[in-house]
């Protein structure tokens, strides 16, 4: 509930300007629910507009995208761009391929991606992007037609100092092969400006597993701190069949846990004797096919249609990795009744709030995406330093990296692990545009007092458009 006078008339605010978008909405909730302490203890921030300008993206862009498929025919699509928050870098997120996008969608995933950003120590802002085109049935000609004409039109709002997109839901390493080709087509330009490439032309190893392995180190971490515990003999239950989930299974089971579910869209798999993760491999990434092909390859494994279904198997941890709001409050009561303890988030805001209220009532350890899913994006960092240095890292370098990352997130907070403090909230401040003083954030986390004495005296209240040196001076 929000109870700060302030909080709820900027809370009001948004609602009345974004009405129409219920996952923004529901993710400006979530973090301002949690900031209200913070806030409370501060009311400078609210005469420096803080909550204000964390909310409102830099720039929003939505265009079409008109690509040809093997018919001939024209198909157009619409394309997006939300460039939230540059404050400590460039624009730094993925790109989604799927018929759920929409401009709230696509706004909740790059406002969060601000904060998750923040937690690795990493210099990279927020933004995400994204299409309703559907890579599903699509031919691979039909595929890199659209990348291109999406490309097209991205490639003159991005850049490896402006924003640096990646891959996300149906956008893979086929996907950003396209994409990055036409960028260097149209800008005769070979550089950092998207991550997840080929290791061929810039890649990091280890950036296919790094969100579900960064999961996994997460929720280790948050074992031992909070729990004295870890994955060692542990029933996991995981959603999802795409790089993240995958990867969760495969580091889960490294740790000594025993992953019994995957799913997709259609259905789960339940295989009591723990996932093969090499098949899902193989059914996923190689042949792109559905997650019931599994059944009919490993004996004693089942299918079940309806991946809701997935969250009434019993286990000790539950790792949702597949889509926004999967997990809602009847969901996670079947956890909390079947036995689980955990839940640590690989997908985006994958419980609604319903479910979070569910965890917290029954004392579930839990770890918000913000934080337990930010492994992808720190390797991502690290690849655009790679790129910088114009060198390569190994698989172990970039691994023991993530390593030294990804367990620095969780904080003992009324009994549950949650992913962020005012320091590191609060490190995403900005001055007025019009003022080109930004904060940044150091490996320690400063505090946010001193963020905000990094203004250069008093703001500018400029009538007219300003001089280069008053600019300067500002």
């Amino acid at each position: 509930m929000l109870t700060d006078e302030y909080i709820k008339r900027v809370y009001d605010q948004v609602v009345a300007r974004d009405g129409d978008q219920p996952e923004f909405l529901q993710a400006v909730r979530e973090v301002f629910e949690t900031l209200q302490p913070v806030v409370e203890k501060h009311p400078e921030y609210e005469k420096a507009g803080v909550l204000e300008r964390i909310v409102e993206p830099e720039r929003t862009i939505k265009f079409r995208v008109a690509w040809v498929d093997d018919e001939g025919k024209v198909q157009v699509n619409r394309g997006y761009r939300i460039q939230f928050n540059s404050a400590i870098g460039p624009y730094k997120g993925g790109l989604r391929f799927h018929p759920t996008v929409t401009e709230s969608v696509v706004k909740f995933l790059g406002f969060e991606q601000i904060l998750k950003n923040s937690l690795t120590t990493l210099p990279m802002g927020g933004g995400k992007g994204g299409s309703d085109f559907n890579p599903k049935g699509k031919s691979d000609a039909e595929v890199m037609r659209f990348c291109q004409a999406f490309m097209t039109e991205l490639s003159r709002h991005i850049g490896q100092f402006t924003d640096v997109p990646a891959g996300d839901i149906n956008v893979g390493g086929r996907e950003i092969g396209y994409l990055f080709g036409q960028y260097k087509r149209i800008r005769d330009e070979y550089s950092g400006v998207l991550t997840g490439k080929g290791l061929e032309f810039g890649g990091s190893l280890a950036r296919t597993e790094a969100t579900g392995y960064g999961v996994c180190y997460y929720t280790q971490e948050a074992l031992r701190v909070l729990r004295n515990d870890s994955f060692e003999g542990k029933t996991v239950v995981i959603s999802g069949s795409g790089n993240v989930a995958t990867y969760a299974a495969q580091k889960a089971e490294q740790l000594g846990a025993k992953v019994v579910t995957v799913s997709d869209s259609n259905g789960y798999i339940y295989d009591p004797n723990g996932i093969n993760v090499e098949v899902v491999k193989q059914i996923k990434e190689v042949e792109r096919g559905r997650i019931k092909e599994y059944a009919e390859r490993v004996p004693g494994s089942e299918y079940h249609e309806g991946s809701k279904g997935v969250w009434t198997v019993k286990g000790d941890i539950a790792l949702p990795c597949a889509t926004q709001n999967e997990v809602d409050g009847e969901s996670a009561q079947k956890l909390v009744d079947n036995g689980v303890t955990v839940v640590v988030e690989g997908a985006n805001m994958p419980s609604t709030p319903e479910a979070i209220e569910v965890y917290q009532k029954n004392g579930v350890l839990y770890g918000p995406a913000k934080a337990a899913n930010a492994g992808g994006v720190a390797v991502s960092g690290l690849e655009m330093s790679q790129n910088s240095y114009r060198l390569s890292w190994t698989f172990e370098e970039v691994d023991a990296k993530l390593k030294s990352i990804c367990p620095c997130f969780p904080v003992r907070r009324q009994g549950h692990c949650y992913m962020y403090n005012e320091q590191q909230v609060l490190s995403q401040i900005r001055k007025p545009d019009n003022n080109l003083a930004s904060t940044s954030i150091t490996p320690e986390l400063t505090t946010v007092d001193q963020h905000m004495d990094q203004r250069a005296g008093p703001w500018p209240t400029w009538s007219s458009k300003p001089s280069t040196e008053s600019l300067h001076r500002a």
